[in-house]
Parts: structure tokens; sequence; C-alpha cells
């Protein structure tokens, strides 16, 4: 699957969406380890003997906790380096975040790619950079810094509607509304929804539809309330959210005009909570 783009499975039946699934769409949250899994492998580990040994995680683990319960959802993101931390104190590190609801990546320019992964405490993120091993780090905020910029940075503007092909039905005014929403939207202004699963559309429309707006650079999946695939598309300001049942058939599928969809955002109350419970682990098991 080449990065930035979605593709069926070939000879695949597919539900008519705006991006067709390919079998890697929905896994990249599976097999996390949630918060209580997190500290139950904490608690088999000496908390003395691990103060003692890592010291540079006890302090990094302080530092977030202290930032991360100023942290606001419209505010800038604070990163935190790892690259001081011995391979046991790494360890360690990952083992109190573990990996929580909310994953993806995002396709650089240069082909590689960023992984993104949220931990079991909403609000801290993990993102590593595959052209380097040593570029990985955490990040406190809604969403990373890199989502934000690849979204406005590496998508278009505007685009044109081209000459809408035999059979259309609904297309052209669908594509003038999204291309007036987008061209408008601005930080601030509430997302506007266009639901596909109510809205007529023929395969041609949105065959039609997708090569004109075109895949993005980002992919983010959440598994919260059931799962949810944000993925940016080609042009500014448009995204396309779908969501799944306990069958990964699509239940509701949606173009988004608007910021990062709020599906994949850390809110200011679950910085609140992840301040209070990292600062809960910091005491239990390395004081």
């Amino acid at each position: 699957m080449k990065a930035g783009f979605w593709d069926a499975p070939e000879g695949a039946e597919q539900p008519v969406n705006v991006f067709p699934i390919g079998d890697e769409s929905l896994n990249a949250a599976k097999g996390s380890l949630t918060a209580a899994g997190a500290l139950a492998k904490l608690a088999t580990l000496d908390s003395a003997e691990l103060a003692e040994s890592c010291p540079n995680a006890v302090a990094l683990l302080s530092r977030i906790a202290d930032a991360i319960a100023d942290q606001k959802a419209n505010a800038p993101t604070r990163l935190f380096r790892l690259a001081n931390l011995n391979d046991l104190e790494s360890k360690l590190v990952a083992d109190v975040l573990g990996e929580g609801e909310v994953a993806g990546v995002v396709a650089l320019p240069d082909g590689s790619l960023a992984q993104i992964q949220e931990s079991v405490l909403a609000g801290i993120w993990r993102v590593r950079l595959e052209t380097d091993a040593t570029s990985e780090y955490l990040e406190i905020g809604a969403v990373p810094e890199i989502v934000k910029r690849a979204a406005a940075d590496l998508t278009s503007a505007d685009f044109e509607i081209g000459q809408v092909p035999e059979g259309a039905m609904n297309v052209l005014p669908v594509l003038a509304e999204i291309r007036e929403r987008a061209r408008a939207w601005r930080p601030g202004i509430r997302s506007q929804i266009i639901n596909f699963t109510l809205l007529p559309m023929s395969p041609v429309d949105m065959s039609f539809l997708q090569d004109t707006i075109r895949n993005g650079p980002i992919q983010l999946v959440s598994r919260g309330y059931g799962t949810c695939r944000a993925l940016s598309t080609g042009i500014r300001n448009v995204w396309s959210v779908q969501f799944f049942n306990a069958m990964d058939t699509i239940i509701l599928d949606t173009l988004e005009v608007g910021g990062v969809p709020t599906v994949a955002l850390a809110a200011d109350e679950d910085f609140e909570d992840s301040a209070e419970r990292l600062q809960e682990i910091i005491e239990a098991y390395f004081k």
C-alpha cells in the first residue's frame, strides 16, 4: 500500500464510500496495552530498584506530569526528547505510558513515515520518524504538531472540478459545496459535515469525488467508543471520517470540513485526568 493512500484488496467487494478500505486501515491500534495492563506490569517490579536504576526516566515522567497539568487543547504542544534514556529507562517509560486509543501515520515529502501513537494517558503522544532511529520523542497536546503541519503544508488550498462523467447524479453540487466550505474555513469555525450515508450518491459520483479531492498524507484510527478512521484528503481542511461497527463495516461515512477531526483530539479534561493519573503512578511506583 502506498503511503498516504488507501486501496481495497484486489477483487474485494467494498461498500460505496469516499475512500475504500484496505486491510491495514483498521489495524493501527490493535494489540495495544491498556492502562490496567501497564499498571499491572509495573506492579510486578520493585519500585525502589526502578527509581534507583532509572533516574532519567523518573525525572522525565515527573516533568511530563507537571507539563500536562498546565496544558490546554488550543495551546502549542510541548516536546520531550528520549535520547538521554538507556534501554531500561526507555522500556520503563513505554510500560508506564502504554498505547491508547488513537494511532496513525503521516506520509512525509521524502517518502518516509512519521508514526503517531497516543498513550493510555490521553494527550501524551509518542512520535517516531522513520528516517532516523533517534528521532523519537514524546509530545503533549491535543494532537502532535506534525499532524497539523502536514494537514496545512502537504495539501492543496483549492481544486478544480473537471468534466463530470456520464452517469453522475449529485457529485457536481457536492463538490461545489466542499470547495466553498474548504476555502472559507478558518480556525475557530465549527467543522461542517457532509454525510454520505444519507446522501444519494452513485458509484460514478463517488469515484469522481475521490479522483477530484484525492487522498492526503494523514491516516488516523481511533478505537474509543467504536472504531473511527480519519483520513486527510488532498484538499486542505477536508477529511474523510468513517465510523465502523464491530464487524469493521462502515456505519457512518462522512466528509468533514474543518481542522483535525475532534475524534482524534485530546480535550482539556483529558489533560487534567492524565496529569492526575500520571502523578498517582509516580507516587505509587517510584516513591
